[in-house]
């Protein structure tokens, strides 16, 4: 699957402990999320940019996720300096952009940017079962990471009953237009996939329960943390220090 194109490797970071990946993630995410000031949110790019180096992951694969995610932060750059109070910076017609507005969108990308970079270097480079693994010995009720695994193993039959659905109405010659059949046709394809994924997730219940399983995934292997696994965490606090010092 695309989700786990990043986790096989035999890079530093691919050999890293998960939880060590999983609390810097958290970290420096939270600090990224907090921070208002433009600099230190530029600066901010250059851990994730480390750490993709240092996980020898694609850049170019790296882009094309970019992309898709910064699509939605195209409609933030329509709406945002024009809504936003402040300095005249440009007029279109009777709306006027800010400057305030640009640099905030600009904020809001480069932090987006640079949690969603993180994310794909260190959790990307982990697989799901390591990653759900972690969250357990991490303290994380164990509902919660057996959801996490769950939703990410199901992600993809519920993809391919989408596929299945979709070539169903190309094959009766729908064609999608901006009328009431179109809406109305969506309508009926959410509805019944809905209908087949809550089907499909009672007879995998009923499966599973046929082997067993009570609910509880038994860990036999356990993590144990070496001296590189306690140099992430670390580097990552030393360099918010540094850019907050810096700027």
């Amino acid at each position: 699957m695309r989700l786990t194109e990043f986790s096989h490797g035999d890079s530093f970071i691919h050999l890293m402990d998960p939880r060590s990946k999983i609390v810097t993630t958290v970290i420096f995410s939270v600090f990224v999320a907090v921070n208002n000031s433009l600099q230190v949110c530029a600066l901010a790019l250059i851990f994730p940019l480390a750490m993709l180096a240092l996980g020898r992951i694609s850049f170019s694969k790296t882009l094309r996720r970019l992309a898709a995610i910064n699509s939605f932060l195209v409609i933030l750059w329509l709406l945002l300096p024009f809504s936003y109070p402040g300095d005249p910076l440009f007029t279109i017609g009777s709306w006027t952009a800010t400057r305030q507005g640009a640099l905030m969108a600009l904020m809001i990308t480069l932090k987006s940017n640079a949690i969603v970079i993180t994310m794909i270097a260190l959790l990307g480079s982990s697989s799901i079962f390591s990653l759900a693994h972690a969250l357990t010995h991490l303290g994380v009720p164990e509902k919660i990471a057996l959801l996490f695994f769950f939703s990410y193993r199901y992600i993809h039959v519920i993809n391919t009953e989408f596929e299945t659905l979709s070539r169903a109405m190309k094959i009766r010659s729908f064609r999608p237009n901006m009328n009431i059949h179109t809406y109305r046709s969506y309508a009926y394809l959410v509805g019944m996939l809905l209908v087949k994924s809550f089907d499909r997730s009672n007879r995998i219940m009923a499966a599973m329960k046929c082997r067993g399983f009570k609910g509880k995934f038994y860990i036999l292997h356990h993590y144990q943390m070496k001296r590189m696994d306690f140099l992430l965490p670390a580097v990552s606090g030393i360099f918010a220090v540094l850019i907050m010092v810096v700027r």
